[in-house]
């Protein structure tokens, strides 16, 4: 069969198909829509990261300059260590996050109380709407030197204050904290989904075998999860280097001595580029993060395609 022949073959199969579920991909066409306009028609502007951008030239009648754009992130050495944080944090994130929200729907799935299972699931999911605004402001309210929750409970217990705003130490701490706490909620829906979409007729058939709940969590809950888990994770990877600015910047703010563990590419960039309104500067941060984010993607993709192959994105 020729070239010509298999393409006129695939494109009949993909009209087939859509013409078969026209209701599902009218439900998907708001998505399909939003990418295309948002995610693909807007790539060509990653070119704007190797040019002297002039707003009255455009980006493609500007100035190529190469790698200059990328000149600001290395010349101050800083490089490494905000890569290095912005990684290790978003490691964190990911690993630790899943872990817990994966954890927490699997405690609500076995609560039989309608309204507690309820009431939970909106009091865990309720951080996530919260600003970062709010959640900088209530920090400093509870670390703060001289009137700080904790600090007051130190001096009314007869014990010396803590000055959390200079040990950047225990920050990375504070930070994972926080942002485990606004994203618990969000991920654990996506799991509790996935739990709530199981055959219940397999755990009725395990319990008559004897099964225990540990035993029914253990083989059959965490396997049917763990192709959700590997899925978020692979998503998760395309983001890496793009560190939650609003968590960060709300919580540390312009505190120097504290940037050693806690600044990552997204603030660092912000205050180096406040005011100056560069647009190629940023589109080459942009591009450095994407591209880490890809071959992350590829490489992890890959490994999981060996291990589980049903897993894999491709």
């Amino acid at each position: 069969m020729g070239t010509l022949a298999r393409l006129k073959l695939v494109g009949g199969n993909i009209v087939r198909e859509v013409i078969k579920n026209k209701v599902l991909f009218l439900m998907l066409l708001p998505v399909i829509v939003y990418f295309v306009i948002f995610h693909y028609a807007v790539m060509p502007g990653a070119y704007v990261a190797f040019v002297d951008y002039k707003l009255n030239k455009g980006i493609f009648g500007s100035n190529f300059i190469g790698l200059k754009n990328f000149e600001f992130l290395v010349q101050n050495g800083d490089l490494w260590n905000i890569t290095k944080n912005t990684l290790l944090y978003n490691i964190v994130f990911l690993a630790l996050g899943n872990i817990i929200q994966i954890v927490f729907a699997i405690m609500l799935s076995e609560i039989s109380g309608k309204w507690f299972k309820k009431i939970s699931q909106s009091v865990i999911l309720l951080p996530n709407f919260i600003s970062m605004v709010i959640v900088g402001v209530f920090a400093y309210n509870i670390f703060n030197f001289n009137s700080g929750f904790i600090n007051t409970m130190l001096t009314g217990m007869g014990l010396d204050r803590y000055e959390f705003y200079s040990d950047p130490g225990i920050w990375k701490y504070i930070i994972v904290a926080f942002k485990i706490w606004a994203g618990t909620g969000y991920g654990m829906i996506v799991y509790l989904a996935t739990i709530t979409g199981i055959n219940h007729d397999l755990y009725e058939a395990a319990y008559m075998d004897g099964a225990t709940t540990w035993q029914r969590i253990r083989y059959m809950t965490l396997p049917i999860l763990k192709p959700t888990f590997i899925l978020l994770l692979l998503f998760g990877m395309g983001g890496i280097l793009k560190g939650s600015f609003d968590l960060f910047y709300n919580l540390i703010g312009t505190n120097s001595v504290l940037y050693p563990q806690t600044d990552i590419i997204d603030t660092y960039v912000f205050r180096s580029l406040v005011g100056q309104f560069n647009f190629s500067m940023g589109a080459a941060v942009g591009f450095y993060q994407s591209l880490f984010g890809l071959i992350l993607v590829l490489v992890v993709n890959f490994i999981v395609r060996k291990v589980e192959p049903d897993s894999a994105l491709f």
